[in-house]
Formats: structure tokens, sequence, C-alpha cells
């Protein structure tokens, strides 16, 4: 009698699902900035670093957004942008490492994104940023950018540059969850020892196989990799395309 329920059970599932679907990852928002020859001529400014562009990860169903961590002149404050210089703000092309947050005239905080989806937004503050994602009940993932090591192993500016980037963070660990990751091999190794328990690790694992362009590229490039990977069973994942990638996930887990 059991062999026939479960025999039953799994006949009267509907086409192309199983009678039990594995967990979801959790997905991980990300925005997109060109490949190829020049590719700051094309950037559009999608990266999340702000209000707007969390929400509209929300929006479009991500569980966690990734965002850049910044430092600018001396390490005098955290910041939350992609690019190395000021490129797609409004004002005269600065390194970020040059600028004062708010003394000066030319300084970053005045500063405003000057085109993309995103114009109109300015810079946020590492604190600012950290804020509004637990806001929004998402999970915070840091990449601390390889240009912040110009302060980071200066001995100086080292320690002022440091507690930006981890002061905000201890603060804020126990009442959300924030993962960090550096490109740079000795950031990272110092994030090992500043925050052992908080390394991204395997965690948001990349997804995508199509190189983001602008104008963007169709999603349907990427479903044979999305399968792949979800054939895996990873945690989590993180993609270029959240809204797409959330409606093609409908269905193929649980």
């Amino acid at each position: 009698m059991l062999l026939v329920s479960v025999t039953t059970a799994v006949a009267l599932a509907p086409a192309g699902t199983t009678a039990q679907q594995a967990a979801c990852p959790l997905v991980f928002g990300h925005g997109g900035y060109p490949t190829g020859a020049n590719p700051w001529t094309r950037d559009q400014i999608r990266q999340p670093n702000h209000p707007r562009g969390v929400n509209d990860q929300k929006a479009w169903g991500a569980d966690g957004v990734e965002g850049d961590v910044q430092l600018t002149r001396e390490g005098t404050k955290a910041v939350m942008w992609h690019n190395t210089t000021t490129n797609g703000l409004t004002g005269v092309n600065r390194a970020i490492t040059d600028l004062w947050w708010a003394a000066g005239s030319d300084n970053l905080q005045d500063r405003s994104i000057a085109r993309g989806p995103y114009q109109g937004e300015r810079v946020y503050t590492l604190r600012q940023w950290l804020d509004h994602v637990r806001s929004r009940g998402l999970v915070a993932l840091l990449e601390i950018k390889p240009e912040a090591k110009k302060v980071l192993s200066t001995s100086a500016h080292a320690a002022s540059g440091w507690r930006e980037i981890s002061d905000p963070i201890k603060e804020r660990q126990g009442s959300q969850r924030i993962l960090v990751y550096s490109k740079d091999a000795w950031i990272q190794g110092e994030l090992a020892k500043r925050h052992p328990g908080l390394l991204k690790g395997s965690a948001a694992r990349w997804t995508d196989s199509v190189a983001w362009e602008e104008p963007p590229p169709s999603w349907t490039g990427n479903t044979a990799q999305w399968q792949s990977v979800l054939g895996q069973a990873p945690p989590s994942v993180m993609t270029n395309y959240t809204k797409d990638y959330r409606a093609w996930l409908s269905g193929r887990c649980a």
C-alpha cells in the first residue's frame, strides 16, 4: 500500500518537477560593468551602492546585494563606489583616494551620478549603506576594492583606513548578516585576520556566463550556465540579472 501511494504521488507531480525539490539558493544582486576595451566609456553606473540600487535589487527578488567599498584621501571615509576614479560622477575626474569626503570645494560628498539609470544619486558612506541594506532585510556583501590598498598599506594612514572599514562592520555584525572579500590578495589576507568569521568564501557563487555590456545583452544566454550551477546545489549565487534569474528560478527549486 505504501509503495502504491508513493508511486501515485510521483505520477501526479507536475511535469518537470520531482516529489521533493532542492532548496533554492540565496540570490545576491550585482551591478553589471562592461568588458572589453575601454569599458569606462560605456559604464552606466549600475552598481547598487546607494538606496535606489538596493531598493531595485530587493524589488527584483534579491536576498543579498553586493556593494563596493573605497577609501577617500588618507583613509578618512569609507564610501560606496565602484570605479577607481570619479568617472560617472559630476565634476572633474579624480582618483577617489585623492579626494576628501567633505572638505574643500572639490569633495566627494557633493558629487552625484552623471549618467545611467541612477543619475542624480549621490555617493554614500559605508555606514549609511549598511543601515539601508539592513532596513530592506538583505544580506550585505562588501567587496573592498583593490584601490584601498594605497591607503591600507601606508603606515601613516593604515589605522584610520582600517577603522573606517572595520568599525561599521563590527558595530552591525550582531544585528545583520555581513560578508566581506577583496580581489586583492593582500587585502583579502588582512580581512581574514580582522574579520575571519565574515569572509565570503564560496558564498555568492557567480552564476552568469554572459559578459556584461551596454546596452545589456539578453539574459537568455545565461540559462545553460544557470542550470549547471543550480544543479550543484550552491547555498547562494550572484548575478547581474537579478530579476530575470529570479523568474527563471521559479519552479526549479523550493
